[in-house]
């Protein structure tokens, strides 16, 4: 009787610890969010960007075409499905290539992705969608920010892409697209329980002096931000 003591405490233990870890990281995940990390002061609005959530995940749009550059180049219009060369506006979300290209709708998510993704085991790849206007509501806000603070999250989206050896965006060829106007990229990185699509989202705001979390992974602690 004794002998079967000892593991039950053991595994009871190590129960308690692994709940313990679980509430530790939802409620930082919570407090952390609602943190605010204010923007820069006194800075000019001369490029409009947006951020927009389809409820799980969040997206950082910029202009298609701007003085210090063109998406286009890089983010082919050929590799999206109708081909179109009008679009003005490019929505960038980085996150977990096996959620991207193996999970269209939650019901089709593996444990093995999942799995993969919350410990950082899997590639990561960026989701790259056209749009011929954007209009604000409570899923897209929109953010006026300085030329300066533009060419931050210039090199911020370019630093996460992963290139060939020319040089270029590597286009991820896959019948998994979302529609007609939306590619899917390597990235660089590692999706993980610490740094999500979100995080990824947040970070991209604090690069260019906006307001943004201290931390989150989920879309709302940034929505919670703008909404306030």
């Amino acid at each position: 009787m004794y002998q079967m003591k000892k593991p039950l405490k053991i595994i009871g233990k190590t129960l308690l610890v692994f709940i313990g870890l679980i509430l530790l990281y939802l409620l930082s995940a919570f407090g952390l969010s609602r943190i605010t990390v204010n923007k820069e002061a006194n800075t000019k609005e001369e490029v409009t960007i947006y951020i927009n959530t389809n409820g799980v995940h969040t997206d950082i749009v910029v202009p298609t075409v701007h003085e210090q550059i063109n998406w286009s180049q890089e983010v082919k219009f050929s590799n999206i499905g109708s081909k179109d060369t009008t679009y003005a506006y490019l929505a960038f979300g980085w996150g977990d290539k096996g959620f991207y290209l193996q999970t269209p709708n939650w019901s089709d998510l593996k444990a093995s992705v999942a799995f993969k993704a919350t410990f950082g085991l899997s590639s990561t790849a960026i989701h790259a969608t056209y749009y011929s206007s954007m209009i604000e509501s409570e899923t897209c806000k929109k953010i006026m920010i300085s030329k300066d603070q533009y060419a931050r999250l210039i090199k911020y989206i370019l630093e996460s892409f992963r290139k060939n050896a020319e040089g270029h965006f590597i286009n991820i060829k896959t019948n998994a697209n979302y529609g007609n106007s939306d590619a899917f990229y390597e990235a660089k990185g590692r999706y993980n329980l610490f740094f999500t699509c979100n995080t990824w989202t947040n970070k991209g705001l604090k690069k260019c002096g906006q307001k943004a979390c201290f931390w989150t992974v989920l879309d709302k602690g940034i929505f919670y931000v703008y909404g306030k």
